[in-house]
């Protein structure tokens, strides 16, 4: 009976494990195949915000920094697309517990503990007396290249080439568009920036579809 017990209860596990990992798998999938329509939206609204706040600092001789309704409108577009992904993904991976929904809580974590740090470190840059020329390139070139280090991580992590290929890119951008001067960084971090994540959205969606 102990044996028959026992066998039964390696069949249990052995079944729920089973059962664990499709249902993780599945999730997977689900992400993979609404990856396109985050990275869309996330690319748009990365256009959106920094093109804005190019077209607020254009004119600028000297650079004097963004005006409040070009950072409001940037507050709000980002806004949008965070509480969009929040709901988007959650429907992905509900019903999905464990391994799956504590990947995406550090993955959230990990986003906003570097923009808090990012923050943080550009106030203490502003303290200590630099230029607003200097917090312009900070303040466009930062985000990008806190992004292109999550994306290139998870990338490697996942073993998802694609994704490790953006970040890259993404890192190639940061180290560079700097160089574009206080001004030009904005409109060069809009389209090589959020436009990557667009171009990303247009061949996963083909990829999806073939």
């Amino acid at each position: 009976m102990k044996d028959g017990a026992d066998e039964e209860t390696g069949m249990d596990l052995q079944q729920a494990s089973a059962i664990m990992q499709e249902t993780g798998d599945r999730a997977r999938r689900a992400l993979v195949v609404r990856r396109p329509v985050l990275l869309a939206v996330w690319g748009a609204a990365w256009m959106v915000s920094d093109g804005v706040i190019w077209l607020s600092v254009r004119g600028q001789r000297p650079y004097n920094g963004p005006t409040p309704a070009a950072l409001l409108t940037l507050t709000m577009v980002i806004a949008a697309a965070a509480v969009f992904a929040v709901i988007y993904v959650g429907r992905a991976g509900s019903g999905v517990g464990g391994l799956s929904v504590l990947q995406r809580r550090i993955l959230l974590l990990s986003y906003l503990g570097g923009y808090v740090a990012l923050f943080t470190l550009e106030a203490a840059i502003d303290h200590a007396g630099a230029s607003r020329a200097v917090l312009g390139v900070y303040g466009a070139a930062a985000p990008i290249l806190l992004v292109a280090l999550i994306i290139a991580a998870s990338g490697a992590v996942f073993l998802d080439w694609s994704l490790l290929g953006l970040g890259l890119w993404l890192l190639a951008v940061a180290a560079g568009s700097g160089f574009a001067g206080p001004v030009t960084v904005w409109a060069v971090s809009a389209l090589a920036g959020g436009g990557a994540l667009l171009v990303m959205a247009v061949i996963g969606l083909r990829w999806n579809r073939s």
